[in-house]
């Protein structure tokens, strides 16, 4: 394989690359995001300068059901999500995030600096409830609970609009931004950088609300409970697809003046 060849390559290994080039289209995409408060200084310590936090003192912890990814497969995702502010702009900052599919582990880290590990996390019905469970290493760290389908954020009683999808769609658009580390061949960084993406493409299948829980256990490798529930704000289900396009530098931690 020649250098051409080798740069065309949308990833390793050369025999069977991990992921195919993007951008990457998810087809019903279901969430299940419940926000609560948590300590302040918790939320302080899990964001990289120059992130500050945005004030609220909240965390979105989120499932993430993904049966249809372009080039990823079928998986299911969880993690921690912080509100915060990149100068002066309202962004998402990706904290930890746990799956159990290689391919988007490999594309996630490799690409935008997502914080995945392997773990497996489950969202299901069970019975009325929205459940999502995470368990890492046969140890169960965050339990979610939903009332399901309690209300319908888009069509009340009579099937008449009570409200638009574009406050989703308008959440889901703002920008999200990751860290991303990888070392170079000695141990140094190689890249050092805050990560910034907006999805595309947004489309509103379904939005509910309703009653929610959430229950988080300590864990040394997947420390989900660090950011600790002080009380619990809302829960938020919802069904989308969308288009996840490639990202931007937003900080330089090398090249820093």
């Amino acid at each position: 394989m020649n250098a051409a060849e080798i740069l065309q390559l949308p990833s390793i290994p050369m025999a069977s690359p991990s992921y195919p080039r993007g951008p990457y289209r998810f087809i019903d995409r279901e969430y299940l995001i419940v926000t609560y408060e948590s300590d302040p200084l918790a939320i302080r310590a899990a964001l990289p300068e120059p992130l500050e936090p945005d004030g609220s003192n909240t965390v979105l912890y989120e499932f993430i059901r993904m049966p249809d990814s372009a080039g990823f497969g079928d998986y299911t995702e969880s993690g921690v999500v912080i509100p915060a502010l990149y100068l002066g702009e309202h962004v998402n900052f990706t904290a930890q995030m746990y799956l159990d599919d290689e391919p988007p582990i490999a594309g996630g880290r490799e690409i935008w600096g997502f914080p995945k590990k392997h773990a497996d996390p489950k969202l299901s019905i069970r019975h009325d409830t929205l459940t999502g469970v995470l368990e890492y290493a046969g140890i169960v760290v965050a339990v979610a609970t939903m009332g399901y389908k309690h209300q319908h954020l888009l069509y009340d009683v009579k099937g008449r609009k009570q409200c638009s999808s574009d406050s989703i769609v308008e959440k889901m658009s703002k920008t999200h931004v990751n860290l991303k580390l990888i070392p170079d061949v000695d141990g140094t960084p190689a890249i050092a950088q805050l990560v910034g993406y907006n999805l595309t493409d947004i489309q509103v299948k379904g939005a509910w609300s309703g009653p929610s829980r959430l229950q988080l256990f300590a864990h040394v490798n997947a420390p989900v409970a660090d950011l600790p529930v002080r009380d619990v704000v809302g829960g938020l289900h919802f069904v989308t697809d969308l288009t996840l396009p490639f990202g931007r530098v937003l900080h330089d931690y090398k090249h820093v003046r």
